[in-house]
C-alpha cells in the first residue's frame, strides 16, 4: 500500500515509520538509551492506525484506551544521534479485548530492535471492556 505519505505498508503488512534519532534520545554516549524504544514503539503504533484510517484520538474520543499490559524488548545493535532509523509496526495478535503489535526497528538493513506491546480495552472507567466495533473491524482487516 504505497503512498504519497512518508509511512508505507510493505507486503508482510508492516507500517514503515521513518525517526531520526534526536539527541534528547541517547546517553552520554550518544547511543540511543534504552528507554527511549517504548516512545519509538508508540509512534509507530499510532502511524499504523492512522494509516489503517482510525486515530488513537478518536479512540479516545469515543471513551476507550488501549493500555499497555506487556511489553517485550529485544536489542541487537546499538542506534546513535542523528541515526536514521524506520519502524515497522503491526499487528501480531488480535483478541476481543486485547491485541498485540509487533515492531521492528532497523537503520538501513541492520535490526536495531524487535518488540512486541500487548495491550487491553479500557472503557472511561478503566474497566476491560471488548474493542468497539469500528475498530475492530478496522484492524481485523488490517491484522
Amino acid at each position: 500500500m504505497e503512498n504519497n505519505s512518508r509511512f508505507y505498508e510493505d507486503e508482510e503488512g508492516f507500517v514503515h515509520v521513518p525517526i531520526r534519532v534526536r539527541y534528547a534520545d541517547t546517553d552520554k554516549m550518544g547511543i540511543v538509551y534504552y528507554g527511549t524504544y517504548p516512545i519509538y514503539f508508540e509512534i509507530g503504533r499510532s502511524e499504523y492506525m492512522r494509516q489503517k484510517g482510525f486515530t488513537y484520538k478518536s479512540l479516545e474520543e469515543m471513551g476507550y484506551h488501549l493500555v499497555v499490559v506487556r511489553m517485550e524488548l529485544t536489542y541487537y545493535n546499538s542506534a546513535e544521534y542523528d541515526d536514521n532509523l524506520v519502524v515497522r509496526t503491526k499487528i501480531f495478535e488480535w483478541k476481543s479485548r486485547g491485541l498485540t503489535f509487533q515492531y521492528k526497528i532497523y537503520r538501513d538493513k541492520d535490526i536495531i530492535v524487535e518488540g512486541k506491546t500487548m495491550h487491553i480495552c479500557t472503557n472511561s472507567n478503566k474497566k476491560p471492556v471488548i474493542i468497539p466495533k469500528q475498530l475492530q473491524e478496522i484492524l481485523r482487516n488490517a491484522g
